[in-house]
């Protein structure tokens, strides 16, 4: 009896024991799948913070490299536009200064018509000056810079065969004379400029049609003419 007591004894003392032994196993299993899964929690956590931080570094790096970039581009333009400023700059230095013309042609837009010393009877003997045929209105400009002498109708005072005219004394000691004029826009003792307008082509006085009778004198007065064409072309006048 009593070795049947003591065998039940051990028989449900071994029972217990092992289903302590099972339940401290089950139990350190769920810890240890608990402590797995947050420890893959933490994984995945720094995982995505170390990406985050990847892709901003990689952001601030691309941003860098493109301000840099964009830097050398513009001090590469910068350089450039003082070398083309120099290069320029040194140009005009070496460039000759253009000078304004010293005597031009009364008019534009003409044809010659009767030459100095021509023969015909229209003038006393020959010729005085030269003729522009242009149409009555043309706008006519100093040959060269200086001051009027005499102006006005009659020649001017040359008489009026000239009709209306214009006498310029220039500082060379030469003198240019307009005639056949239809109006006048100078007077006495007004200084003009080299091109400036002094006049409107006319058919004034003793005139066959429209034109400008143009003259280089040695004195203001009629009779001391030089040839013309042969004057200007001297001075570098194409006409």
């Amino acid at each position: 009896m009593n070795q049947r007591v003591t065998s039940r004894s051990v028989r449900t003392s071994s029972l217990r024991t092992r289903a302590a032994v099972l339940a401290a196993g089950m139990g350190a299993t769920v810890v240890l799948g608990t402590g797995v899964a947050a420890a893959a929690e933490a994984s995945a956590a720094t995982a995505a913070t170390s990406a985050a931080s990847a892709v901003q570094a990689q952001a601030a790096a691309q941003a860098k490299a493109a301000e840099t970039q964009a830097a050398a581009v513009a001090k590469a333009k910068a350089v450039a536009a003082k070398k083309a400023a120099a290069a320029k700059k040194a140009a005009a230095k070496k460039a000759p200064a253009k000078k304004a013309a010293s005597w031009v042609n009364p008019v534009s837009h003409y044809k010659l018509s009767a030459s100095y010393a021509q023969a015909g009877g229209m003038w006393q003997s020959t010729h005085s000056g030269q003729d522009y045929a242009v149409p009555t209105g043309t706008k006519v400009v100093a040959a060269h810079g200086g001051t009027v002498v005499k102006a006005g109708p009659n020649g001017a005072g040359d008489g009026p065969a000239y009709g209306n005219a214009v006498v310029i004394k220039h500082g060379n000691g030469m003198y240019s004379q307009y005639a056949h004029l239809s109006k006048v826009n100078v007077k006495i003792g007004q200084i003009v400029k080299t091109g400036q307008r002094i006049a409107f082509s006319g058919n004034t006085g003793n005139s066959s049609g429209p034109h400008l009778h143009f003259e280089i004198r040695t004195t203001a007065n009629y009779g001391t003419a030089v040839d013309p064409v042969r004057f200007l072309r001297g001075k570098g006048v194409s006409l």
